[in-house]
């Protein structure tokens, strides 16, 4: 639902409905929409960073990772994409959820520091650690910012310039 409708988009009553238990059932368990909606993007977090740890963890070179993951970032689904961003705006006004979101943003940081650290070294990088994985992250969200808005113009060509890079 919040995929295809937003947060703006969705009711109690019509998450009830989709999932077929009464409305009250939605602030028993959770007190309002946003944190069920924010609880949805905890556990879509938890299943991603998994695979992501996963793929770092893989025995192949770091390129084969970083072409992967571009796939992950490029690719048709944008449901997680959609739901991160959505559910990062709705944090701009409360700041109940905004610590809560800041969360899965230090989840996803943690997976990259331990994936950027040997590459950092070895492609010579002369940056910090935390600034090159901030840099990927912004990089990361620019991207998916871009393609939820319709605007691709760029994105390969820059993909294939960081490709061919990462290949030298």
């Amino acid at each position: 639902m919040l995929v295809d409708s937003g947060h703006g988009g969705i009711t109690t009553r019509r998450l009830a409905d989709e999932a077929g238990v009464n409305h009250g059932l939605v602030h028993y368990y959770f007190g309002s929409v946003e944190n069920l909606l924010v609880r949805v993007l905890e556990r879509f977090t938890e299943r991603l960073t998994a695979r992501q740890r996963e793929l770092y963890a893989a025995d192949v070179p770091f390129l084969e990772k970083w072409r992967t993951a571009m796939r992950y970032l490029t690719s048709d689904d944008t449901a997680y994409q959609k739901v991160w961003l959505e559910l990062q705006a709705l944090g701009w006004s409360r700041p109940e959820l905004r610590d809560r979101l800041a969360r899965v943003h230090d989840e996803w940081r943690e997976v990259l520091m331990e994936a950027f650290a040997e590459p950092r070294e070895r492609y010579g990088i002369d940056m910090p650690l935390e600034v090159l994985v901030a840099f990927v992250m912004t990089f990361n969200e620019g991207v998916m910012l871009d393609r939820l808005s319709g605007i691709t113009q760029g994105h390969q060509q820059l993909l294939d310039w960081i490709d061919r890079w990462l290949a030298t």
